[in-house]
């Protein structure tokens, strides 16, 4: 029995709202020049597109359908507050002027990365700047961004608030600064795209371990700052994110669970983004100046330099990890360092670190964290101790992979 066209317009609706959504968004911004409306009005376009296309058929160019009927419907929505609000009067005006042709792919591909630089300008906090750029640009949870942040819901809505409020306010630039002001504005800019990354490639949460259109959207804006401005920093986040995303396909098996660097299948590494992510650290670490993505990319090759798990060059590993805890102190990069000692000197050394590490606080509610004691503990054999590290952990972890992999280890301890 044939699906119905219904049905099959509104799957292919869902399939390019998963992709196209944020580049849409991201374009309505541009032309309307305001958040919360293009946001409106985007839902609105694919809603009304499931509607159209099941009667006139799918448009040879969807995302320029969206935009456009984005555009006019965010016209109608201006039109109608201008009788109660004589300010956008001038904005219903200029919008109704501009022509309705939308500009070209190239174009429309580039207004995220307008978006990144706007949300990432220089009068925000930080801290805002990267909240604001995940969730307007990527489309995030705000659960999920507060997850990478090690933070609270509340706080993180505050931030994206504020920065909405901000750029309406001080009229911030959608654009990309000039090539003077861009190496100031490319920290966050960094920082946005690697937690991007990281979410893609380790989901917080959720069903999968990954998910793939965040990483690889991570990517692709990696690649773009490196058009930009290709210096050591920017190579080494995209070195890294490609040497990571090298393993994607090994991180967990045909029933979705989760499977350690530890016991991966190294076969099924990709050797092109291996070899690509590469040759790219090594230009990074050319540089007169190493910075932490660079240090992290150096890592990552030495991981994909391993044809097995016993031949790793752990010693390697904790000297760059000592690096890295000089160029980007973080309680994370002290536990990583920790780990790695571990391997290298055994589970005792690097269990005392990371006692040390969880007394003081920092990482008390991190559930990779009493994870990684957990397993220092069940390698002694302290089978009390690691049973309730893995619970701990169980009970701070949100992905269901991870947490049915932490499940499973409680279970072998208690058999």
């Amino acid at each position: 029995m044939p699906i119905p066209q219904d049905v099959l317009v509104r799957d292919r609706v869902e399939a390019i709202y998963r992709t196209e959504s944020r580049r849409v968004f991201a374009t309505l911004v541009r032309m309307i020049g305001d958040f919360d409306l293009a946001e409106e009005v985007m839902h609105e376009a694919f809603a009304a597109a499931v509607e159209k296309w099941t009667l006139e058929g799918i448009p040879k160019s969807p995302r320029a359908w969206l935009v456009s009927t984005g555009r006019f419907k965010a016209i109608d929505i201006i039109r109608r507050r201008t009788r109660f609000d004589a300010s956008l009067e001038s904005i219903a005006r200029d919008e109704t002027q501009t022509s309705s042709a939308i500009t070209s792919d190239e174009d429309v591909e580039d207004d995220r990365l307008r978006l990144i630089f706007t949300c990432c300008h220089p009068s925000l906090a930080a801290p805002t700047q990267v909240a604001l750029t995940l969730r307007e640009v990527c489309g995030l949870a705000t659960e999920a961004i507060a997850s990478a942040f090690l933070s609270n819901v509340v706080t993180i809505q505050q931030r994206i608030v504020r920065g909405k409020a901000k750029i309406r306010d001080a009229k911030i630039p959608y654009q990309v600064p000039s090539a003077s002001d861009l190496p100031e504005r490319l920290e966050s800019v960094l920082a946005v795209i690697y937690l991007v990354f990281n979410e893609g490639y380790y989901a917080s949460s959720g069903a999968t371990v990954t998910r793939a259109d965040l990483s690889e959207e991570a990517i692709r804006l990696g690649r773009l700052v490196v058009e930009l401005l290709p210096d050591s920093e920017t190579l080494g986040l995209l070195a890294l994110m490609l040497l990571q995303e090298s393993r994607r396909d090994a991180r967990a098996n045909d029933h979705g669970d989760l499977i350690l660097l530890e016991d991966q299948d190294r076969s099924r590494w990709n050797r092109l983004l291996i070899t690509e992510g590469t040759e790219i650290v090594r230009r990074a670490l050319a540089s007169p100046q190493v910075g932490s993505y660079t240090l992290q990319a150096a890592i990552a090759a030495v991981h994909a330099d391993a044809r097995t798990a016993a031949e790793t060059d752990w010693r390697q590993i904790v000297e760059l990890y000592h690096l890295l805890a000089q160029a980007q102190p973080s309680p994370v990069v002290d536990l990583n360092r920790a780990v790695a000692i571990a391997m290298r000197d055994g589970p005792a050394a690097g269990l005392a670190l990371v006692d040390e590490l969880l007394a003081r606080g920092e990482l008390a509610d991190y559930h990779l964290a009493h994870a990684a004691r957990a397993d220092l503990c069940r390698r002694l054999s302290r089978v009390e101790e690691a049973r309730t590290s893995y619970l701990r952990a169980l009970e701070l972890a949100r992905q269901e992979p991870e947490r049915r992999f932490l499940q499973r280890r409680v279970n072998e301890l208690a058999g």
